[in-house]
């Protein structure tokens, strides 16, 4: 046992005196940080403002489109101002246009509001020079081509020096005339990935449609807007908890949900160490530096030493990244207090809590060390057979589709935690850790609990009995790998 430790610091230490290994612990917490903070910085200012042209030939729904848009600008700017959260960009579906009950284009929106006055995403503009709004379809869209290519840019605007034309939006006469034959609204664009503009158009023209429909007919729209507002009041209840607080909060929600990123972090994190034994193997073999090794040590005490010191390495990496997300939902907590039903601040108490008073935590520690032990040791038999990373790469191919089939069910099992198919490869000893880590939140049967977790004990026996005799006598060879079948001769001690 002495040796198996001297040899596991050894690995420990190789690796701690690694770049790589410092990096990977100090740049875990700043991604989190960055993939919380950065999407929403970038969905409001990281596109540019989208111009548009708008032609309702009728003038008759152009006043309603403009208004629409205007009073959902003026919602999102009362919510990012409440939330103090930045404004949604495009993608958001939220328009920067001003109200006006006009036909025509008004000044740039946010003009004399201390809110607004920051980049809009969306601007209309007056039609180009030498387009005639009063033409037919046809020639009103030719002669907006050019503009829509971006072959000429427009005139400069609050927003940019030389715009180009994002969108044109033709409402041609007669729509919405002949009960649902005819005219279709005319929407030029070479970015059709974003719909918001769009969608938000046809929403409010549709609404104006209705709206006329229901006033032909003699009835008040006001009164169907009211009737069609009502919704049947649903409270999801929980038949787990305690009497008295079976109603189901966000908490409880991101306890069904947080064993999913559970299991990617453990999915990462077995591959990254076991990785990074795989490495140190080929590199060692390569070098001639495990001769020396074993002139020391048995190659069952190496074996073990190796898959000890990689293993306190990954435990480390995974003490520092659970401090780190344990560390920030607890800042986020303190510096954004609840306020609002899934505010930031709540969520971030939500998951403080569920991080120190659930299994999430000792759930995820078992699962890395027994999921560890399974594959780090195959990882380290495959090192054993190759002499180059070239040849490592074609036995890989192999484990890695093993390794995908979780990464597959993931979005699955959370949905149907006791259903046939999570019960069913929670059984099969290569996905345990997986699965039983997504099952974790649902309170899965303790006969699966227990089963499994000895089932996988005794497949990690398994493995480091056959791998060690595989291990022993392919440590110190060269050349091709050996066949598959010589290898289960090898197991076989003949």
């Amino acid at each position: 046992m002495r040796y198996i430790w001297r040899v596991g610091w050894r690995e420990f230490a190789e690796n701690a005196r690694t770049k790589g290994f410092w990096l990977g612990i100090l740049l875990f917490p700043i991604i989190l940080l960055v993939a919380s903070t950065v999407p929403a910085l970038l969905m409001a200012k990281g596109v540019s403002t989208r111009h548009f042209v708008l032609v309702d030939q009728d003038g008759a729904f152009a006043p309603a489109i403009r208004k629409a848009l205007a009073t959902r600008q003026a919602n999102d700017l009362e919510e990012a101002t409440r939330r103090m959260e930045p404004l949604p960009g495009p993608g958001g579906l939220a328009p920067r246009m001003p109200s006006t009950e006009t036909n025509g284009p008004s000044k740039a929106p946010g003009a004399g509001h201390p809110s607004t006055a920051r980049r809009p995403a969306w601007l209309e503009v007056p039609l180009p020079a030498g387009v005639d709004e009063k033409a037919d379809v046809p020639t009103l869209e030719s002669q907006l081509r050019p503009w829509l290519r971006g072959d000429r840019t427009l005139p400069p605007t609050t927003a940019s020096p030389a715009p180009k034309l994002f969108a044109a939006i033709i409402i041609p006469r007669g729509l919405g005339q002949t009960n649902g034959v005819g005219p279709a609204i005319r929407y030029w664009g070479d970015n059709q990935a974003d719909t918001s503009l769009r969608d938000a158009l046809q929403r409010v023209v549709t609404d104006e449609i209705q709206s006329r429909e229901y006033r032909a007919l003699g009835v008040d729209p006001a009164i169907v807007a009211k009737v069609e507002a009502r919704r049947a009041p649903v409270t999801e209840l929980d038949p787990r908890k305690a009497e008295g607080s079976e109603r189901v909060g966000m908490k409880d929600r991101i306890r069904q949900w947080a064993p999913s990123f559970f299991v990617y972090l453990l999915w990462v994190s077995i591959f990254a160490v076991s990785q990074m034994l795989l490495n140190s193997v080929i590199e060692e073999k390569s070098n001639r530096i495990i001769e020396v090794l074993l002139s020391s040590v048995t190659p069952h005490e190496l074996m073990l030493g190796k898959l000890l010191g990689v293993m306190m390495t990954g435990g480390v990496m995974m003490l520092a990244w659970m401090g780190s997300i344990f560390g920030m939902a607890l800042v986020a907590a303190i510096l954004m207090p609840p306020t609002a039903p899934g505010g930031p601040g709540n969520i971030a108490a939500d998951v403080t809590a569920l991080l120190g008073s659930s299994w999430l935590l000792p759930a995820f520690g078992a699962y890395f060390v027994l999921g560890y032990i399974a594959y780090a040791t195959v990882f380290l038999t495959v090192g054993s057979l190759c002499s180059t990373l070239k040849d490592a790469q074609n036995l890989m191919g192999p484990v890695m589709i093993v390794l995908m089939v979780p990464m597959f069910l993931m979005p699955f099992i959370p949905r149907d935690p006791n259903g046939p198919i999570a019960t069913v490869t929670s059984w099969i000893p290569i996905y345990t850790p997986f699965v039983m880590m997504n099952r974790i939140a649902a309170s899965p049967p303790w006969f699966d609990v227990v089963g499994t977790g000895a089932l996988l004990v005794a497949f990690d026996v398994f493995v480091l009995w056959a791998c060690g005799r595989i291990f022993r006598l392919a440590i110190l060879r060269t050349g091709q790998p050996p066949r598959l079948i010589e290898m289960l001769k090898w197991i076989k001690g003949s």
